[in-house]
């Protein structure tokens, strides 16, 4: 996990210092020209950078090994990372939106020339880059903070372009244009927040997050186990917690069952690597008068 965290942190670093200086390029560049489009999508950028600092400080705590408070870890503070890359969103929704109102009711036409063209297109390749780079890394170190990020970078692409194919428009006389791809900008913003929101309930809610017969086939699968019930999975992709009720002949020894038990955890946890805990309660199959369960399999475990 140590390992996992280092290689999440220098990916992040990587990205701040790349989308620090698009943001630098387009807020300039808005300024300058007197595009709100322009000066919209810059901040949205620089919302980038400053969700990238967040980010280092969520992994810095998630990376802490458990402690007498947090006995489970604190990898959802990663997640509460995610959930502060939002906040800046919404701020930036906000920000673009009042923008865009402005510049429909007032009127006025922004500065367009070829290099700014040239440099929005740069900007754009750039995020094209980051968004491919960002979303390997999340995947490979299933990292919900990279993809939510990711998903951050890639709202900004889809800006971006917006952004460009206006910038085109007001110079062949459309000035309108720019406003209007401002509130675009702050659809694909909207979009992007509804993403991260959604992923982020999904691991603060305890959603169920491994498929249950899958589990079970494995547990099934250790010789003297009747079958199990109650099983529950929570937490992120690569951090999960799985709690289940072990079925044992009621007739086995607590040492032998035990031992099983530990069997049982031991497989799940090597056919499934992003268990980080397997709690098991042994008990009888329960009585029922019409169920049938199969005689135990395979020897007792040795004591």
């Amino acid at each position: 996990m140590t390992d996992r965290y280092s290689q999440v942190s220098t990916v992040l670093w990587r990205v701040l210092f790349a989308n620090l200086a698009v943001a630098v390029a387009k807020i300039a560049l808005g300024y300058y020209s007197g595009a709100v489009s322009i000066v919209s999508d810059g901040f949205h950028s620089l919302t980038d950078s400053a969700s990238n600092l967040a980010g280092l400080v969520g992994v810095s705590v998630a990376r802490r090994p458990p402690d007498a408070n947090h006995p489970y870890g604190h990898r959802k503070y990663e997640t509460m990372a995610s959930i502060g890359i939002m906040v800046f969103l919404i701020l930036v929704l906000i920000e673009v939106l009042v923008a865009a109102a402005e510049r429909l009711m007032r009127g006025g036409t922004p500065r367009v020339f070829p290099e700014g063209i040239l440099l929005m297109a740069v900007t754009l390749v750039i995020n094209l880059f980051v968004v491919s780079y960002e979303l390997r890394a999340g995947r490979r170190l299933k990292s919900e903070l990279l993809l939510a990020d990711a998903k951050h970078t890639r709202s900004d692409v889809l800006t971006s372009g917006a952004v460009l194919a206006a910038l085109i428009g007001v110079w062949l006389g459309y000035p309108i244009l720019d406003p209007l791809a401002a509130l675009l900008v702050a659809g694909f913003i909207g979009h992007a927040c509804w993403s991260i929101a959604q992923e982020a309930s999904r691991i603060l809610g305890d959603e169920t997050m491994m498929d249950e017969q899958a589990l079970r086939e494995v547990v099934q699968s250790v010789p003297g186990v009747i079958g199990c019930e109650k099983i529950r999975t929570r937490g992120s992709a690569d951090y999960i917690f799985l709690d289940l009720h072990l079925w044992l002949d009621r007739n086995t020894p607590l040492h032998a069952a035990h031992a099983r038990s530990h069997v049982v955890k031991d497989k799940l946890m090597a056919r499934f690597p992003e268990l980080m805990d397997v709690v098991i309660h042994i008990e009888p199959p329960p009585q029922t008068p019409n169920s049938q369960f199969p005689t135990p399999n395979g020897p007792a475990l040795p004591t």
